[in-house]
């Protein structure tokens, strides 16, 4: 392993800079990793150090990759371009070590490989990531790194040879209208102003296929989304050909640099309806038209503000359920389900001696009360996709804090360092399938009851070059756990 890394970071310090693109802007990914450490980070970097118009729904158009792809694709493996065509294919894939006290695990070597393609015909974008993994565990019973399902394929039937094998993808077709946009494809949602904390839709979920509209009257930009989510981790249980459903609406105005954000949520189970499609349906109302049990609903509301183009506040309030005002505030009730973040990113570009720095720092706080995300029935119309929420990773009855340092050289090295401070409580309302009181009246929440504070340190360091990277996370004291990768991309 020793002599493998030494070769490849000899390899990256004779490499230029890396130039990614594609025609969709996507939140940070577990698997699929392609040339950059961390995309959205600094995304939202360029965002807080500019005056460039500010939107916090992801996946969202790249407009500039379409003016720019016979440059910024010059290095593919496979170029064709027309009057109304443009194709580029690159093989993409790489090598991993993975490990962590709670995976239990050690995954090495862990192998991809795949085909990246990207391009438009007229008004229609596409981009597909699609990659085969085969990975060698230490653990008797292997689990998955990033959520999603994995095949065992045992030694007796394979000549001897034990090791895990899957498939992963992720990809968009978009058509864009003019007035409108329409994309289909799997991915994950990421909405509202925050990085690690975002309350309705996380990128740190899992991945799911969609279908979604995204429109744009002056100020006010519209997303509506369809999901097609799964209630049980495997591809084996049979409990996933019950169908959970997600509608979800956008709605964000833009004021330069003040962001006002509201998002809009509504899972089915069986009892699935496209009306809730419609970006004019306000789900929070159409939500007392269906049937208690079989569906839930949730409502946020977030704000950002840029200063100075050098830092940005911003903050958000969830609230899944709740009896009245008055019990709200009182904050006692099992059916006071809500969860609240709060942070803010500095970021600053300096030249020095011909070479572009980036420094930045981010820091949030999210409290996530008891019951929050769960429904009254285990699973069945919990917000969550393969037993994860789709919002704040911490779940029901939770408290995070995160603090981030980071920075980047000439876009090509990137270094950071990542604490986080977690509590998670241990009564009831503290699970995802925890079922909601019937006789809720008489019963009162606690918030972090029996919670120990978890503290993690994880140092960042990462290189991006113009076909390969390089990228290490090591995670210490409570949370143990390694991630590192050696990949390419030509």
């Amino acid at each position: 392993m020793t002599m493998i890394y030494r070769y490849l970071l000899i390899l990256f310090l004779c490499i230029s800079a890396s130039s990614f693109a594609s025609p969709v802007i996507s939140p940070e990914r577990y698997n699929l990793k392609l040339l950059q450490t961390a995309p959205m980070l600094f995304d939202f970097h360029r965002l807080t150090t500019s005056s460039l118009r500010q939107e916090f729904h992801y996946p969202q158009r790249d407009s500039s990759w379409r003016k720019n792809a016979k440059s910024s694709e010059k290095d593919a493996l496979f170029l064709h371009q027309s009057d109304r065509t443009f194709l580029a294919a690159s093989l993409v894939g790489g090598i991993d070590y993975r490990g962590g006290e709670a995976l239990g695990d050690t995954i090495w070597p862990g192998i991809d490989g795949g085909l990246f393609l990207r391009g438009y015909i007229d008004s229609l974008e596409f981009v597909l990531d699609a990659r085969i993994y085969s990975e060698s565990h230490s653990s008797q019973n292997p689990k998955s790194y990033d959520g999603e399902y994995i095949d065992l394929q045992e030694e007796d039937s394979n000549d001897g040879l034990e090791y895990v094998s899957y498939a992963r993808y992720r990809g968009h077709l978009a058509l864009n209208m003019g007035f409108a946009r329409f994309d289909v494809g799997r991915d994950v949602m990421h909405w509202g102003p925050g990085y690690y904390n975002n309350l309705a839709l996380n990128q740190f979920s899992l991945p799911f296929n969609s279908m979604s509209v995204d429109l744009q009257v002056g100020p006010l930009t519209v997303v509506s989304v369809y999901g097609d989510l799964r209630i049980y981790k495997g591809n084996v249980n049979e409990g996933n050909k019950e169908a959970r459903n997600l509608y979800g609406h956008r709605y964000e105005l833009n004021f330069g640099n003040l962001i006002i954000g509201m998002s809009e949520l509504q899972v089915v189970y069986d009892d699935n309806d496209v009306w809730l499609f419609v970006p004019i349906v306000p789900l929070f109302m159409e939500k007392g038209n269906y049937t208690e049990s079989s569906n839930n609903g949730a409502l946020s509301f977030d704000l950002n503000y840029r200063l100075f183009n050098m830092a940005r506040i911003y903050t958000e309030f969830f609230m899944d359920d709740f009896q009245s005002p008055a019990e709200l505030i009182k904050n006692e009730d099992v059916q006071s389900k809500w969860a609240w973040m709060v942070g803010a990113q500095i970021g600053h570009d300096f030249e020095w001696k011909s070479h572009k720095l980036e420094l930045g720092t981010l820091v949030e706080y999210a409290r996530v009360e008891p019951y929050v995300y769960t429904h009254f029935n285990s699973n069945t119309a919990q917000l969550a996709h393969l037993e994860v929420p789709l919002g704040n990773q911490g779940g029901p009855n939770s408290q995070t804090i995160e603090w981030l340092a980071y920075s980047r050289v000439d876009s090509r090295w990137v270094a950071g360092l990542h604490q986080k401070w977690f509590w998670k409580g241990n009564d009831a309302g503290s699970s995802l399938n925890d079922p909601n009181p019937s006789n809720h009246a008489n019963v009162k929440k606690r918030f972090l009851h029996g919670a120990k504070m978890q503290y993690s340190l994880t140092p960042i360091l990462g290189y991006e070059g113009r076909f390969v990277n390089f990228a290490l996370e090591w995670t210490f004291v409570d949370d143990k756990k390694i991630y590192s990768r050696a990949g390419f991309k030509w």
